[in-house]
């Protein structure tokens, strides 16, 4: 027998194309999608160009261009359907390909917004993505009308045909004429009472692709004499690159070069570099080998004093100290003070990491005349714009080839990091085409950290059970102590809880770490929710109350929130009295714009084993457009949140993260997902939410709360898993 190495992308792509092919358990449309991986839009044959969303070919075949990034979350399909549903045509006459970055940096931004981040691309883009369908399918009927000799509102827009009296006519006729036409003033879209596809559930146009092996990633970039780069910065990050011995490496075979990347002073942004030093070599594995045998040595200064440890008792002498003031009520410490029932909880969160599937990687291509670049960020003009700013060229030669995204989760993709800036500088520096992976060790000691966190909450409680006052207090550590990722990663779902509080103050303190930090899904509301939320329990305990009922008790002037309480009360049952080591806990919070409630149920054996066995989640996001999609995002929340909630949590000593692969940062494995149920309890009006990540932030504290049932045990830091919840 003949030993054959094959990944499973060859085995799916082998078993699809033998006789009787793979069958799958469920049904691929016919309505696929047809996503350009690497070819710049304006090269491609579309048919004719209406405006720069979409065009149409003579077969009626409708071409939509997606200037947002799929990284897992349905992009694709949701700007389909929301320009499709303007536009009128059938769904089976869709095809899509990626926009061009280049097109939008040249042409000032013509896609409006090409960022792909903070779930917004529904939320906040959808008026725009919608009039372009709109305008097209208008435009068409200007067409006609001028061809016909009548008014354009004596003409009929549907399902790719055009209408008036008896004479009809396909869009694809009059794309030609529509191209030329300038209307006097842009339609109004519709509203959700008149959608007639949006709403309803769409598979999405990515997944054939997924599942028979044919969706490129960044990762899998090859281009005609390209090399490879391994890199490794300081341990510790922003320490200094003391020195190097490229002579001991030199030799090994498919050695090409060492490249030393140096930091720019005063830089120390999301995608800036830092001091490095990179291994070039006719393969991966042989740089990467190389760069672990060359001598390297490292000056970490003054982090490497700093340590979780280190870090934990700075933030705990922060909460002792009084912060920046965000909500005033010195009434509310003088009631506590007073008070004779008084409940006070310290909780506490590490630093966290993305671990997204795809390592961070990038390749580029340094020419004489042009750039490419392959960079899996979540905003390809981004790309552009980082790698014509590090080698100081016009972005109009500058283009970025987008592909899907082996997950985003924040901090602008992989790609918004360091990478993207080394491998167009390699590339430079070597005058070949560079493909730059970052080792997964190197992928996490480097990230963009989700921040470090700590809060106090305090609060009185009065004859009824509930509070007459609340004292909260919050803590936690960004780099440098950036303010742009200040509230956005930090404490706002304590200072913005939505309960009818008689009396309440906040301070906050934003503390300084060596550590760089960003967003990660559902920020802010992913690290202090837990806190909140697992308060709340505890305060409603305290009183008395079932925890259920506080909360719809402390929003019953809050329609939203009660229709999404009430919702879970009625879908997930909740109990206090099941028997010890079962449990179930609540939770809700809110982020961007959509509220999000949770109720886990957990089991927890007597050792102290813990099982989720499954998780209950409403949202109101005022609006869904695709119920399948959006259940999809609520089930992969509710895994990527509990991962680092029960598993994770990075590991600091001496400046730099100790646990920095999935043999000691754990995400979690098939066996331990939940069963996950959602629902949607939308409120409709003009509320749009995201629903890419608010399933999140409410899941740990439910979960909390119900290991405080199941065991008598009171969880108050993460992860989980380092904490004793035996009982007898």
């Amino acid at each position: 027998m003949t030993k054959t190495n094959l990944s499973r992308r060859q085995f799916i792509q082998t078993a699809a194309a033998a006789t009787g092919g793979l069958m799958l358990g469920f049904h691929i449309p016919v309505s696929k999608a047809a996503i350009s991986m690497a070819k710049p839009i304006a090269s491609m044959p579309e048919g004719v160009e209406i405006n720069a969303w979409l065009s149409i070919d003579p077969s009626g075949l409708v071409t939509i261009r997606i200037p947002h990034t799929e990284m897992g979350q349905g992009g694709i399909t949701s700007v389909a359907m929301l320009i499709a549903e303007e536009l009128d045509v059938e769904w089976a006459k869709i095809q899509c390909v990626f926009a061009d970055a280049n097109r939008h940096v040249r042409n000032n931004k013509e896609y409006i917004v090409m960022s792909t981040h903070g779930s917004q691309l529904v939320r906040l883009q959808h008026p725009h993505l919608m009039q372009a369908g709109a305008s097209a399918r208008e435009r068409l009927k200007e067409a006609a009308a001028q061809a016909w000799g009548v008014q354009r509102s004596a003409l009929e827009a549907k399902q790719g045909v055009l209408r008036s009296g008896n004479r009809t006519g396909t869009y694809a006729e009059f794309a030609t004429a529509a191209s030329k036409i300038k209307l006097d003033k842009e339609p109004a879209i519709k509203t959700p009472d008149q959608w007639t596809l949006l709403g309803k559930p769409k598979q999405r146009m990515d997944i054939p692709h997924k599942v028979d092996g044919s969706a490129q990633y960044a990762i899998d970039t090859r281009i005609p004499g390209m090399v490879y780069a391994a890199v490794k910065a300081s341990p510790a990050p922003w320490g200094t690159l003391k020195s190097y011995d490229f002579d001991a490496i030199k030799n090994r075979p498919g050695v090409i070069a060492a490249v030393e990347l140096k930091a720019v002073p005063g830089k120390r942004g999301q995608p800036d570099m830092q001091n490095a030093v990179a291994v070039v070599a006719d393969s991966w594995w042989r740089a990467k080998t190389a760069l672990e045998l060359m001598p390297i040595e490292w000056d970490a200064g003054v982090a490497a004093k700093t340590s979780n440890s280190s870090y934990y008792a700075e933030g705990r002498r922060a909460l002792d100290t009084k912060g920046t003031i965000t909500k005033d009520d010195p009434k509310a410490i003088e009631i506590i003070a007073a008070s004779k029932k008084v409940i006070s909880a310290d909780y506490e969160r590490p630093f966290e990491t993305h671990a997204r599937m795809e390592p961070i990687n990038a390749t580029v291509h340094v020419q004489k005349d042009r750039v490419d670049v392959w960079s899996p960020t979540q905003d390809q003009s981004s790309a552009v714009l980082l790698v014509a700013e590090q080698l100081n060229v016009d972005p109009k030669n500058v283009f970025a080839h987008t592909m899907y995204l082996g997950g985003g989760f924040g901090g602008n993709g992989a790609g918004g990091t360091a990478v993207t800036r080394q491998a167009a500088e390699i590339s430079k520096q070597v005058g070949r085409p560079v493909k730059v992976l970052w080792s997964r060790e190197e992928d996490i000691a480097q990230d963009k950290q989700r921040p470090m966190g700590l809060a106090r909450l305090s609060a009185s409680i009065g004859e009824n059970g509930l509070p007459t006052a609340v004292f909260t207090r919050a803590a936690w550590f960004t780099q440098d102590k950036m303010n742009q990722v200040g509230p956005a990663t930090a404490d706002y779902p304590i200072f913005e809880m939505p309960y009818k509080f008689p009396q309440r103050h906040h301070d906050r303190h934003n503390l300084f770490t060596h550590i760089p930090s960003s967003t990660h899904r559902a920020p802010g509301a992913n690290q202090m929710g837990f806190m909140q939320e697992s308060f709340i329990d505890e305060l409603a305990i305290a009183g008395g109350w079932n925890p259920l009922d506080w909360r719809i008790e402390m929003t019953k002037d809050l329609p939203d929130y009660q229709l999404v309480l009430k919702t879970l009360k009625e879908k997930a049952g909740f109990r206090t009295d099941l028997p010890k080591g079962q449990g179930m806990g609540v939770a809700v919070v809110e982020c961007h714009g959509t509220i999000a409630a949770a109720c886990a149920t957990v089991t927890v054996s007597r050792r102290g084993e813990l099982a989720i066995e499954k998780v209950v989640i409403v949202l109101d996001a005022g609006h869904v457009i695709n119920p399948h999609a959006a259940a999809e995002q609520a089930e992969g929340s509710v895994v990527w949140e509990m991962s680092h909630a029960w598993l994770g949590g990075l590991e600091l000593e001496k400046g730099q993260f100790t646990n920095t692969n999935f043999d000691t940062y754990n995400l979690m494995r098939i066996n331990q997902a939940p069963q996950v149920e959602t629902y949607f309890a939308s409120s409709g009006g003009k509320k749009w939410g995201g629903l890419g990540e608010p399933a999140g932030p409410p899941t740990p504290p439910a979960v909390a709360n119900a290991i405080w049932y199941a065991t008598g045990k009171r969880v108050r830091s993460t992860p989980f898993v380092s904490h004793d919840l035996s009982w007898t």
